[in-house]
């Protein structure tokens, strides 16, 4: 039967019918809905929430060893986090499959960096597998699993965002979905403990391994040939003929535009990545004068091809940075064989205003970023929906780095002898997953940080994910619920202070305090993220234009909910709170000199 699926519920549905036995991740755009979409099988996968991606390959690797099929899932930058374990794990070897899902993000949608993780996968020489759409992902993860359990190692699938969330028509088999029954678990401490008398016997395997699989990878049907097809635009190949014949080289979604642009050229699609399928690019290469490599960020493929001493066709076209798409290959059609115009590239419409991301309405973080720039602190930020600090009006981030990074590097500038107000900031579920760390290492080494949580109880800005300190689990079922302060206590901090985010005078008060003194401290800015809580309205604020003298301070707020109303004098505009977008939160009202702004029913 045909459902209509995006790749990450490809992958979990295959995941469910291939027998997986536990899957674990870490939310990450755009990875997030592989795991939200394994937990409607929890009857079959004991799946959950890691506190970091680490934890999430080691659980997996746990369930490996055991004799399970297991998964984990991350986006690019969470495999940073977990090739720790993965590095040693790929001499180890899989006993249950082990499927590792890689979600990179070209064009950095959602991302601090752009990275392109076929390279992390030669590295760690694991199996690299590459969906160009739904159905791929859906065929390539229930055959993960099998290559994982023959070949003994682990398989990473590379998802990007276009093909993560785009949904296309899946061919699914409809199949009972049950438990697989475990492998019989054998003590094996010359395979599973790899210190370095067993490791050097593992890394001589590993090695004969890969030239192993370099051959299976040329005989896989994951890899094909696509004949020359018609493409729109091209009306002849009159001139194109007198050139020498090229033949595209190219794999994932890069394919799809390759399709699109280049489909009137025969195209060897590779699906098995790493190790490369050598002989069967060889024999491709054959075929056709100039071989043209189309691939999506760093040349992957075309540094190997080239190699292998294979004539590629050059161009100056750059495709190393941001995604693909069929602009870009148009024009590189048009630099290489003038057989079609360049892609006319669409104006923006004059006058429409800019809509930049902002905070929501009522968002607590809000009124912390608000005092710390009135304070003039140095922020060392974190990733989260609150990295936006950063930008006008508000303006108070200065660092944003990587997942738990904040604490250090405020550490760091302290250290440098960086005067004045420093202070980090992280959100809660970034506390969990590499904060603790941070606070520890601080408080080891005499480093007065002021280190402030703000804490809305979920995983915000991946869409409102569990965490340990949200009282749930990721099927919903209760949790207990880790006290964040407590684990500041129990570090030793003497200094550590819950405040409401949404008090200003509160907040003031103590970060001025904390961040004047000469101690470590944990502040921990509460305020329940208002969209997760589902929190009613207590009320609407309301502008008086009688009192409101267009000062523009609340304007200082960034508050979506604020509107530009009645221009008083030049330049000076009244407050009109927009009632469909007020969250009540009152904050606005803190900063009104006058009186203006009152909560009303």
């Amino acid at each position: 039967m045909k459902k209509f699926m995006s790749a990450n519920e490809a992958v979990a549905l295959a995941a469910a019918q291939a027998g997986c036995a536990v899957a674990s991740a870490y939310p990450g755009t755009p990875s997030t809905e592989i795991l939200e979409n394994i937990a409607k099988y929890k009857d079959v996968i004991a799946c959950e929430w890691a506190v970091n991606e680490k934890v999430a390959l080691e659980t997996a690797i746990g369930a490996s060893v055991a004799g399970g099929r297991a998964l984990a899932a991350m986006k690019h930058v969470g495999l940073n986090v977990a090739m720790d374990p993965l590095m040693t794990f790929t001499f180890i070897g899989t006993t249950g499959g082990l499927v590792i899902i890689s979600a990179d993000d070209p064009g950095m949608h959602s991302s601090q960096n752009e990275q392109d993780n076929r390279t992390l996968a030669k590295f760690a020489r694991a199996i690299l597998l590459e969906p160009a759409d739904s159905q791929e992902a859906y065929e390539m993860t229930k055959q993960a699993f099998d290559l994982s359990e023959k070949y003994e190692s682990p398989v990473i699938i590379r998802l990007t965002t276009r093909t993560s969330h785009s949904a296309s028509l899946v061919d699914v088999t409809d199949e009972p979905l049950v438990k697989r029954p475990l492998k019989p678990y054998v003590k094996n401490i010359k395979k599973h403990v790899s210190v370095p008398l067993f490791a050097k016997v593992n890394r001589v395997k590993v090695e004969a391994r890969t030239k192993l699989l370099e051959k299976e990878s040329a005989k896989s049907k994951l890899n094909k040939v696509v004949k020359p097809s018609k493409v729109p635009g091209v009306t002849s190949r009159r001139g194109v003929d007198k050139l020498p014949t090229i033949g595209i080289v190219t794999s994932a979604v890069a394919y799809q535009y390759a399709k699109e642009i280049f489909g009137d050229f025969p195209i060897l699609k590779l699906g098995w990545t790493n190790p490369l399928p050598k002989t069967l690019i060889e024999k491709f290469a054959k075929s056709v004068k100039e071989v043209l490599v189309i691939e999506e960020l760093d040349p992957f493929l075309e540094d190997q091809i080239k190699a292998m001493g294979i004539k590629t066709v050059s161009h100056k076209t750059d495709l190393s940075i941001f995604e693909l798409n069929a602009d870009r290959l148009q024009n590189l059609r048009h630099e290489i064989l003038k057989d079609v115009p360049k892609a006319k590239v669409a104006k923006p419409v004059e006058g429409l205003p800019t809509r930049p991301p902002v905070l929501c309405a009522g968002c607590g973080h809000r009124g912390v970023f608000y005092t710390l720039h009135k304070l003039g602190a140095t922020v060392a930020g974190d990733i989260g929906c609150y990295t936006l600090g950063a930008f006008p009006p508000l303006s108070a981030l200065d660092t944003t780095i990587c997942m738990g990074a904040s604490i250090n590097t405020a550490a760091g500038m302290k250290k440098a002898g960086l005067k004045g107000r420093v202070c980090a900031v992280l959100g809660d579920s970034t506390f969990f997953h590499s904060g603790m760390t941070g606070i520890l290492s601080a408080h080891y080494n005499g480093t007065p940080v002021t280190t402030i949580v703000l804490d809305n109880r979920i995983t915000g800005m991946t869409g409102h994910q569990e965490n340990p300190g949200s009282g749930k689990v990721l099927g919903g079922d209760p949790a207990p619920v880790t006290e964040i302060n407590r684990i500041a206590s129990a570090m030793g901090y003497k200094k550590v202070v819950t405040v409401s985010a949404d008090d200003l005078a509160a907040l003031e008060k103590v970060l001025m305090d904390a961040m004047d003194g000469d101690e470590g401290a944990l502040i921990i800015a509460y305020a329940p993220c208002r969209i997760a809580a589902k929190l009613t309205k207590e009320g609407l604020c309301e502008v008086d234009p009688d009192k409101c003298k267009a000062c523009g301070a609340c304007f200082k707020m960034g508050c979506p909910a604020m509107t530009r109303g009645k221009e008083i004098r030049k330049g000076a505009y009244q407050m009109v709170i927009d009632p469909n977008q007020c969250a009540g939160c009152k904050q606005c009202s803190q900063v009104c000199k006058f009186g203006a702004i009152k909560r009303v029913r």
